[in-house]
């Protein structure tokens, strides 16, 4: 699979005129829990020709390459993924921090060196706060539940206790994340889930886990109440961004 990743990502420079700085994989595989079957989450950075910046009619900032059962490969113009840095946003941090590398540059080290200067505890932590309560609340409400759906609500929560602990952005690991903040309490079930899970073609529908659903729900109001007590951050400004934008298209 990694030849035809590789490949893809050349017809995309080729077919778009573009160069891609960085590319990784962000889904399951890359949070460590993936199925047999799962697909590839490809995602990348790339930058245009310095000219392309200048043009009156904006080309879009995001390139969608393909979707299917098997691949689902697209990527942000770091115009894109530079302005949405300067926001704290947490989508940049987890593809910096990827496991799974497919492609990365001497351009994109200067990205990387930046980009952890640029987080914010509290944007990170209700992004994941609000992930955790609408996956609880959409798919683990009944009796029966989708029981992979559990990983969609722990790992997010997990990553909350991290930053809170730490006040770093969290790794996509999810056996960092249980290593390091979750509760001994329920560390069997989780466990066994998790290994339900990588050895299944498909978790499907089971039973829901009550100490799970009980853990969770007293995560999601402890979490919420530690938010609130922390004080608002200021953003770090555009100088160090626009250097760095600058420095790329120069190149």
């Amino acid at each position: 699979m990694l030849d035809i990743i590789e490949q893809k990502l050349k017809e995309i420079e080729e077919t778009e005129n573009v160069k891609i700085l960085y590319c990784v994989e962000s889904g399951s595989r890359a949070w460590g829990f993936a199925s047999h079957d799962s697909d590839y989450d490809v995602r990348f950075i790339y930058v245009r020709r310095a000219e392309d910046y200048l043009r009156l009619d904006k080309r879009r900032d995001v390139i969608e390459w393909q979707l299917d059962e098997v691949l689902d490969i697209n990527g942000w113009d770091v115009s894109k993924a530079l302005q949405l840095l300067n926001k704290s946003n947490p989508t940049l941090f987890e593809w910096n921090s990827s496991p799974i590398i497919y492609k990365k540059t001497d351009e994109w080290e200067k990205v990387s060196l930046l980009i952890n200067e640029y987080f914010v505890a509290k944007n990170g932590l209700y992004h994941y706060l609000n992930m955790a309560r609408g996956n609880y609340h959409e798919y683990l409400q009944g009796e029966k539940v989708r029981l992979k759906k559990y990983f969609y609500v722990l790992r997010p929560l997990l990553a909350c206790e991290w930053i809170l602990k730490k006040g770093t952005p969290p790794p996509m690991l999810f056996s960092e994340l249980v290593d390091e903040c979750l509760s001994e309490e329920i560390r069997g079930e989780v466990e066994a889930l998790l290994n339900n899970k990588m050895n299944s073609p498909e978790l499907g529908e089971g039973d829901k886990i009550v100490v799970l659903n009980e853990y969770i729900v007293k995560k999601l109001d402890s979490i919420a109440e530690e938010i609130e007590k922390l004080p608002t951050e200021r953003s770090k400004g555009w100088d160090k961004i626009n250097e760095t934008f600058i420095s790329l298209i120069k190149e």
